[in-house]
């Protein structure tokens, strides 16, 4: 068993042990945070726009929530009560991955190339805009709901 695998144990374990008082409470900032990444990612993704469907399809889904059908090669997941995904994709606009790292020149049957496409990354530049307030956001929620659970 790998390292990153014991350590996902035994965060899981740690988090299965948590009162169910204290993760209604620190469920609210997972929202906000899910959704202020979507919106700044919506914002960033502005300058890829054609046709606007990449745009429409980012969508944040909170915990316990379902992804859209086509949010992850084509299937959905569901978030665990203390996670909250941000995702690109529905059947008009499975092309967010291309967009966000680019592709390499390619070529078809004919030899013909079919060009390239420079990335235009949106998702990881709007989690790395919003990574310090969420963490403090989400810090001050555990603190705020171990001292109300304490008292």
């Amino acid at each position: 068993m790998s390292i990153t695998r014991k350590s996902s144990d035994a965060l899981a374990r740690r988090l299965a042990a948590l009162p169910t008082e204290i993760i209604a409470k620190i469920q609210p900032a997972i929202v906000k945070s899910v959704a202020e990444v979507a919106a700044d990612a919506s914002t960033l993704a502005q300058a890829s726009r054609r046709t606007g469907s990449l745009v429409e399809s980012i969508e944040a889904t909170g915990p316990n929530q379902t992804t859209p059908a086509f949010a992850t090669e084509g299937g959905r997941r569901t978030a665990h009560e203390l996670q909250g995904f941000v995702t690109a994709g529905d059947p008009d606009a499975r092309h967010g991955h291309l967009v966000e790292f680019g592709t390499e020149e390619r070529q078809r049957k004919d030899g013909a190339s079919t060009g390239t496409m420079p990335a235009k990354p949106f998702l990881l530049p709007a989690w790395r805009l919003n990574r310090a307030r969420v963490q403090r956001r989400i810090n001050t929620a555990i603190r705020r709901a171990i001292r109300e659970a304490a008292q």
